[in-house]
């Protein structure tokens, strides 16, 4: 019979993911995600190479897979909060991207920074907020969004100071999400306004260039 290779990486891929998730990448190890996954460790070099190869391709897949599950839609400051609340809701339910994208930052930020296909991932999402905010220029964009990212990646790994300041109420999950949708909301409108009004400023200093 023949070996269902893609069946096989799906397996490691998911093994790897938990393992990911909860031991990082120092901590994980190759020994346990085959057996969890039933499958020869050998086939991990095979298929994805070194431990460090494997973690990457697995964050690289969860975060293509969530650009497709929250999608960006619509325009304007609503939109980006709308977004916002979209991804916090994936990122709650789904609680793995989170602890390995920390995971990531603490144990391999400059060998992702170095990864071109990372670099285009980053840079097509960030195209597709400018979307969100007609005008805004490139580097306003990508900030925007390293901030909703930071907010929503940070509080399912902060829960001791989530704790500390906000309380152990029931409903914390919905208030942490309206808090998040009004700060990216809030700041939507504000780098719109300053590109409106560099915008503006740009035609008057052309207008009297001409004058």
């Amino acid at each position: 019979m023949a070996w269902d290779t893609e069946r096989t990486k799906r397996l490691l891929l998911d093994a790897a993911t938990a393992e990911f998730s909860e031991h990082g990448l120092a901590g994980a190890r190759v020994d346990r995600i085959a057996t969890t996954a039933g499958v020869n460790k050998e086939r991990i070099y095979q298929y994805f190479g070194k431990k460090d190869d494997l973690f990457a391709a697995v964050l690289a897949a969860r975060l293509r897979a969530s650009m497709d599950d929250v999608p960006m839609r619509g325009t304007g400051p609503e939109a980006v909060g709308d977004y916002a609340g979209r991804l916090f809701d994936h990122h709650l339910a789904d609680g793995v991207i989170p602890r390995l994208v920390f995971w990531e930052g603490l144990e391999r930020a400059d060998a992702t920074v170095a990864d071109a296909a990372r670099a285009s991932y980053h840079d097509e999402k960030v195209a597709r907020f400018q979307e969100l905010l007609p005008g805004i220029g490139r580097a306003a964009a990508g900030e925007l969004l390293l901030t909703i990212v930071t907010l929503v990646n940070a509080w399912p790994v902060l829960s001791q100071l989530d704790r500390f300041l906000a309380g152990t109420s029931n409903a914390r999950a919905d208030a942490r999400r309206r808090a998040v949708v009004d700060v990216a909301t809030a700041i939507a409108a504000a780098a719109l306004a300053s590109a409106e009004a560099g915008a503006s400023e740009n035609q008057v200093v052309a207008h009297e260039n001409q004058g």
